[in-house]
C-alpha cells in the first residue's frame, strides 16, 4: 500500500460516513485521498457501475458505512427494500473491493443483529443464538449477512490474496448529521425535535411513551468514527488475537447505559424547555434493556470519550443549524 492511501467512503453523506470523514481529515488525511458519491453519482445497489467505480479509482481501503437505515414504521413499512438494499450494496461493494485489490474493508452493521432476547449487556457471541426483533428483522439479517461476507473473504482469500476485511457493531449512535424527522427518526432526534417544538410553543408538559424505566446506551457519532478509524488501522495479528475467523465482529458501545426517563430529562435541560416530563404509561416500553458489551474493544485500546450530556448539547446545536 502507498503510504498516502487512497479511501473510498460509502454512504458519506450519512450520520456515521460522514463522521468518519470528519475523523480522516482530523486525523493528517488529506481530502485528496478520500474518494466519496452520492448515490445520483453511484447507486451501490447496481452491481456494473460498483464494478465500474473501483477498476477506476482502485482505492486502498474501504469504510462501508453506507446503508438503507430507518425506524421501526419505515422497516415495517418496507421490509422488501431493506433486506434487498442492504444486501446488494453490501454484495457489490465487497465484491468489487477483493476484484480490485483492496486489501482493507470496515462494515459498519448495527446492534438489531443480536437476538431480541439476547443477554445483558451483549457479548460478540450472542450472534445467531435466538430470535431477532420481528420489526427490524430483514434489516438486521442483511446485516448478519454483510459481516458473514467479510469473514468468508478473509477465510477463503485472506491467506492467498491479503484480504482483511472487518466489521464493527454500533450501539444507539447520535449526534451531527442526524435524522430529526417527527415521524421517521430514532429516540434522541426525535426527543431534541418534540422538546424544542414545545419550548418554542410554551406547552406545559411532554408526555413520553411508556413508563421511562427501559434502558437504552448512547453513542456520540463522533466516537464512532474514532472507533471505526481505530480498528480499521489495528495491525493484523493484534486483530486477529482477540477475534476469531467466524466470530470476528466488534461491538462499539458508550459503556453504560441509561434510562429513557433520564435521556429524556437531560435533553429537555440541554434544549431549555422547562415543563414537565410525563409518561404515558398505557404506550409501550419495547425492550427492557439494550446495552453492547465492549469489552474487546476497549482491550484493544478504545474508550468512549464524548459523554451524553456534551454530546446532547453539540447534537443539539447541530438541530438548530437545520432548522429554517
Amino acid at each position: 500500500m502507498s503510504l498516502a492511501p487512497k479511501i473510498y467512503v460509502a454512504g458519506h453523506r450519512g450520520m456515521v460516513g460522514s463522521a468518519i470523514v470528519r475523523h480522516l481529515l482530523a486525523h493528517c488525511v488529506q481530502s485528496k485521498q478520500i474518494i466519496t458519491r452520492t448515490h445520483a453519482e453511484l447507486d451501490l445497489t447496481n452491481q456494473a457501475a460498483v464494478q465500474t467505480f473501483f477498476a477506476q479509482e482502485k482505492p486502498n481501503q474501504v469504510y462501508l458505512a453506507a446503508a438503507k437505515v430507518g425506524g421501526i414504521h419505515a422497516n415495517n413499512t418496507y421490509p422488501a427494500e431493506f433486506i434487498y438494499d442492504n444486501l446488494m450494496m453490501q454484495a457489490n461493494v465487497i465484491e468489487a473491493a477483493f476484484k480490485n485489490d483492496v486489501k482493507k474493508l470496515l462494515f459498519l452493521g448495527s446492534s438489531c443483529i443480536y437476538p431480541k432476547l439476547a443477554p445483558q449487556p451483549m457479548r460478540e457471541d450472542a450472534l445467531l443464538t435466538g430470535t431477532l426483533e420481528s420489526t427490524n428483522e430483514p434489516y438486521a439479517i442483511a446485516k448478519i449477512a454483510g459481516i458473514k461476507l467479510c469473514e468468508s473473504y478473509n477465510r477463503q482469500f485472506g491467506a492467498s490474496h491479503g484480504v482483511d476485511y472487518r466489521s464493527v457493531m454500533p450501539t444507539n449512535l447520535y449526534g451531527p448529521g442526524d435524522n430529526y424527522h417527527p415521524e421517521n427518526s430514532h429516540v434522541i432526534p426525535a426527543l431534541i425535535r418534540r422538546f424544542h417544538e414545545a419550548k418554542l410553543a410554551h406547552t406545559p408538559s411532554v408526555a413520553i411513551w411508556g413508563t421511562g424505566t427501559p434502558k437504552r446506551e448512547f453513542l456520540y457519532v463522533d466516537d464512532m468514527a474514532a472507533a471505526s478509524v481505530h480498528v480499521m488501522n489495528l495491525p493484523k495479528p493484534t486483530y486477529d488475537q482477540h477475534t476469531s475467523p467466524m466470530l470476528s465482529h466488534i461491538n462499539v458501545g458508550y459503556g453504560t447505559d441509561v434510562s429513557i426517563a433520564e435521556a429524556a430529562q437531560t435533553i429537555a435541560q440541554v434544549v431549555g424547555y422547562t415543563g414537565v416530563v410525563t409518561f404515558d404509561t398505557s404506550k409501550p416500553d419495547g425492550t427492557p434493556r439494550k446495552w453492547m458489551e465492549s469489552s474487546r474493544l476497549n482491550s484493544l485500546g478504545w474508550q468512549a470519550q464524548v459523554p451524553l450530556l456534551q454530546g446532547l448539547t453539540q447534537a443539539y446545536q447541530d438541530f438548530l443549524t437545520k432548522q429554517i
